[in-house]
């Protein structure tokens, strides 16, 4: 008997209930047991809904194969190719990966775009007796809520901006703050950058969607009701670019300063940045680059402290001659509202702990 692989398809897709979601919060909030990703490795490591799990029907070549054959050969071809990759690889997730789960687990499963990996997958699921659903649209019905949230709609949270000088603790001092029960928003912990020159985490950052997608997730969590923490930065984190809505409120968010002296400041960054301070060829190369900025007379005095090995002095100067003019004049650029200026004579425990307390304070009044 011949197979009419447009029927068969057709009756899967009818066999899977396809669940559409209209917002983040209903992603969020919804209550299956497990959220499946079924696309390609790489797919899944640009961007992915958050907490699903990557169970690909096609690898990342195999994906590229049965898309070599769809454009060179035919889509038929394609078709057949890639439903015996795809169950062979669904039969293996389920004898190593799933088997140990009961009659009553409830998965949900997306694709790219709600299509035959998604659907062929939750059919699968459900011949064996499963309670799997399929997400109507996929990873791209996910990708458009993200986008009209940070790019289309205005947010709902009232912004707070931490503000002060390089070096003045303000990334420990939200990580306190937030401990304290204040809503923060780490956006260089998201980005997996520190906000500088100099800030490269160990680890690479994200792609620009999974940035947004984190973003996105963290504040439809939040209370709209009370105050959002952020650190002041420039529209740039690294690599990565503040989503324009989050960017407008940040502008316009009123600030609490942190002012300290240079020495403690300097102190901080060395004991902070000494993974950086001790690349000296990094450092060579990066600060070489600033020649266009400064002039070469201050850079080749940086480049002399590198040479001779002088971590505080380097730091010093990079602070006096670099960053704060550098901040200055972003300051200049947005004119926002200072609401209050905090002084700590030192950036130890204590006082760190008092400026945290002392901001949560201020937060839960604005």
């Amino acid at each position: 008997m011949e197979c009419d692989f447009s029927l068969w398809r057709q009756r899967y897709r009818s066999a899977a209930m396809a669940i559409h979601f209209t917002s983040l919060s209903e992603i969020l909030d919804q209550d299956y047991d497990c959220v499946i990703d079924v696309r390609s490795p790489a797919e899944f490591a640009e961007d992915h809904w958050p907490g699903a799990v990557n169970l690909p029907v096609l690898d990342n070549e195999e994906r590229a194969e049965v898309g070599t054959i769809y454009v060179q050969e035919s889509p038929f071809l394609a078709r057949k190719v890639g439903a015996a990759k795809v169950f062979h690889n669904a039969a293996d997730h389920v004898e190593q990966r799933l088997s140990h789960h009961p009659g009553s687990w409830r998965p949900l499963v997306y694709c790219w775009r709600g299509g035959q990996r998604s659907g062929s997958f939750t059919w699968l699921l459900q011949q064996i007796g499963w309670r799997a659903d399929v997400v109507e649209g996929g990873y791209q019905s996910y990708r458009r809520l993200v986008n009209d949230y940070l790019y289309k709609a205005t947010l709902p949270h009232r912004f707070v901006a931490l503000d002060g000088y390089t070096g003045t603790a303000k990334t420990e001092i939200l990580k306190r703050v937030a401990s304290l029960g204040g809503q923060v928003l780490d956006l260089e912990e998201v980005a997996h950058h520190r906000g500088s020159l100099l800030g490269d985490f160990s680890t690479p950052q994200p792609s620009q969607k999974a940035f947004e997608s984190e973003i996105a997730g963290q504040l439809a969590r939040m209370n709209a009701d009370r105050a959002v923490l952020v650190e002041a930065e420039s529209s740039k984190i690294g690599a990565r670019i503040i989503p324009p809505r989050l960017w407008a409120g940040m502008k316009q968010a009123p600030r609490i300063n942190i002012e300290a002296p240079v020495a403690a400041r300097c102190q901080y960054l060395v004991a902070g940045y000494d993974d950086i301070l001790s690349n000296s060829d990094m450092l060579r190369d990066r600060l070489d680059g600033l020649r266009a900025h400064r002039s070469n007379a201050v850079v080749d005095g940086w480049l002399q402290l590198i040479a001779d090995g002088d971590k505080p002095g380097l730091t010093a100067a990079l602070i006096q001659q670099h960053y704060d003019p550098a901040y200055e004049t972003a300051r200049r650029a947005i004119g926002a509202e200072v609401v209050r200026t905090l002084r700590a004579d030192d950036l130890g425990e204590g006082e760190l702990d008092r400026l945290a307390a002392e901001i949560l304070q201020e937060l839960n009044q604005l």
